[in-house]
């Protein structure tokens, strides 16, 4: 059983029971299940339609760099303020990946909201169940303790006035259906790289998706592990190239489709493997949505890495974490060190979220930083990992 599906747990008991009457009770009524259908709900009366998306046609100015402190660095190193009122907590896998229950995102003190952003910036990404209170207000209140929130250039923004600093993911029963129109390892991608201080912590809330087993997952990949998962000489190399990342594509489709473009796509360099300020380990900063060539090297070299990288991002397993999403569910990762997919497949149910980012700091690679796996490693008294693919194995399952 995936952990983000709880299961209900039953007693066990002779069949069959006798009531307080004297008459055998009844038996439970089965389930009802058809193999791959779900129930789709109704929306005529929809409680988020101030939050429906709109795209309204305005033009803003460029961004300029602003002053970013990371919170972060103010956490405890045990998340010990944050971690006193949950009631469970567990990793998906040792890359990526956390749950954490008992936790209301809207009651936080400024030290757990500190310890939130250390342990964000530490495992990638932070899924918390049913946050029904924390509604669009609080959600960017909680953002802009972190820092200036990102107002993006094309995607769509809620009905209601003010909140343009929010985006809006919205699919529903009469929107069309989109896998043919990308490869899937192209809808792997980091939120807006292409600015100058593309964000750090990012919020996701589901209001409206499919029911368990409908479909509509997101999936995350570690960019410390991909970092990790090269060769120390590969790591050498990449360690000196920087990389364009371009705005463009989405100006282009935005325009193709009459929408507006409320700021102007820029392209920016920024190098491809950043140190976070926070846990002082490399990660990779590279996605296959923006990046569109690698600097000072021939189109030849600067296409085969870009291929090479978005297969490790793409089909490296133990990087992954993949998130089977309820309603009023919030994901909170760190948009520096995290590469995250939508998943198709969920028609005709409707998939409404509203997504809060903060600016984070210029990127910057420092030499000085450390790997993930290794700092782990010496930490737990684990072995070092082998990357020589040199030598011979059957293992294939």
């Amino acid at each position: 059983m995936a952990p983000s599906l709880e299961e209900p747990t039953y007693t066990a008991r002779p069949w069959p029971l006798e009531s307080r009457s004297g008459h055998a009770a009844k038996k439970p009524a089965a389930p009802a299940y058809e193999p791959g259908r779900t129930t789709v709900d109704s929306h005529e009366a929809y409680e988020h339609d101030d939050l429906r998306p709109i795209f309204p046609d305005v033009h803003w100015d460029p961004l300029t760099e602003v002053p970013y402190f990371d919170k972060g660095n103010l956490g405890h190193p045990q998340f010990k303020n944050l971690l006193d009122e949950a009631t469970d907590i567990f990793d998906y896998n040792p890359k990526i990946g956390t749950e954490i229950h008992g936790i209301h995102l809207a009651r936080l003190t400024d030290d757990q909201k500190n310890d939130l952003a250390r342990l964000i910036a530490t495992r990638g990404v932070v899924f918390f169940r049913g946050q029904d209170d924390f509604d669009i207000e609080a959600q960017r209140e909680l953002g802009m303790y972190f820092g200036k929130l990102h107002k993006h250039a094309t995607t769509s923004v809620p009905r209601k006035a003010g909140l343009e600093d929010v985006h809006v993911v919205y699919t529903d029963e009469k929107s069309k259906d989109q896998r043919a129109m990308f490869a899937p390892t192209f809808l792997w991608h980091s939120d807006v790289t292409y600015e100058i201080q593309p964000p750090s912590y990012t919020s996701l809330k589901l209001l409206t998706g499919p029911p368990r087993g409908g479909g509509g997952d997101t999936l995350w990949a570690s960019q410390y592990a991909a970092y990790d998962s090269l060769s120390p000489f590969m790591q050498q190399y990449i360690e000196n190239l920087s990389a364009l990342h371009s705005a463009d594509i989405q100006a282009v489709g935005s325009r193709a489709i009459g929408r507006p473009v409320r700021r102007d796509p820029i392209t920016t360099t920024h190098p491809l493997i950043r140190t976070n300020p926070v846990t002082g380990w490399k990660s990779l900063f590279f996605n296959p949505g923006f990046v569109t060539k690698i600097v000072g090297i021939p189109k030849v070299e600067s296409d085969a890495i870009i291929r090479y990288l978005n297969e490790v991002i793409a089909t490296t397993q133990e990087i992954h974490v993949r998130y089977q999403w309820q309603k009023n569910d919030v994901a909170f990762w760190d948009n520096r060190v995290c590469n995250h997919s939508a998943s198709y497949g969920f028609a005709p149910h409707r998939r409404h979220a509203v997504r809060v980012a903060t600016q984070a700091e210029r990127p910057v690679f420092d030499p000085a930083g450390k790997s993930q796996e290794d700092d782990l490693n010496a930490r737990y008294s684990l072995p070092q990992v082998n990357k020589d693919g040199s030598g011979t194995s059957n293992y294939n399952d």
